[in-house]
């Protein structure tokens, strides 16, 4: 009997040593790609300004590549699932990883639609101020996602939890940049085809700072146990009670 628990144990030892070495590498190879779009929010940036055709091409079809990245990781997850039944803590890893590269595939899908965006401008010079209002979003949306895969790599959900306040800033330069839009375009210094295509662009920046922080909330899951949709639960179970014992 006791020989037969000797060679279950190793056995069972290496599948789970196995099993988290998985988990390590998705981690590890989510936070590349995430590396990825941090190098490239700056890339677009400078295509916008620089108003490269050539470098948005690249980037556009340079996507399908992380496309295919992302699908590959996702199926290494549901693998993950399907034959290690994980629970607790490497339920929450996993679960966190799927979400995670939701949003890095996404956040590169806006750095596309910003290239995409520079073509459709091309040919029309930008004053001043709407190219330093453009570089400082891009800036911020650049430091949001490099702290968000910073966070997630290294499990640090204090580190998550300031990607709120850092979002703040870009959601201000969001409203400013739209502001000087409208009074750019009020100038007629540049053209209302144009005008739209910023104000869209302003969007995509901010949408990007809004995944970096969707990212920062499941390290705080994945660390913690913790989602914002648990203060909503709370309250919304609260107002119930009260009206039931009304």
């Amino acid at each position: 009997m006791s020989e037969q628990s000797d060679v279950v144990e190793p056995a069972h030892q290496d599948l789970r040593s196995g099993f988290h070495s998985e988990l390590d590498n998705i981690r590890t190879e989510i936070a590349t790609l995430a590396a990825r779009v941090t190098e490239d929010i700056p890339r677009a940036t400078e295509i916008l300004l620089g108003q490269d055709l050539e470098g948005a091409e690249y980037m556009i079809l340079a996507d399908d590549e992380m496309d295919a990245k992302c699908l590959q990781l996702e199926e290494r997850c549901y693998r993950v699932l399907a034959l290690q039944s994980p629970v607790a803590t490497d339920l929450r890893q996993v679960v966190a990883a799927l979400r995670i590269i939701a949003e890095v595939e996404r956040s590169a899908d806006l750095t596309v639609n910003i290239c995409k965006a520079a073509r459709r401008i091309y040919g029309h010079p930008l004053d001043p101020r709407l190219r330093g209002v453009i570089q400082k979003m891009g800036d911020q949306a650049r430091k949001l996602f490099r702290e968000a895969t910073e966070s997630y790599l290294n499990a640090d959900a204090h580190r998550a939890a300031a990607l709120w306040d850092m979002d703040d800033y870009l959601d201000d330069l969001q409203r400013e940049f739209v502001a000087t839009i409208f009074e750019s375009h009020s100038e007629q210094r540049i053209e209302l085809q144009v005008a739209v295509q910023l104000a869209v662009v302003a969007r995509f920046y901010e949408r990007i700072g809004d995944h970096a922080v969707n990212i920062g909330e499941r390290v705080r899951y994945l660390v913690t146990g913790w989602m914002p949709e648990h203060a909503g639960a709370a309250r919304y179970a609260s107002r119930a009670a009260a009206s039931d014992e009304g």
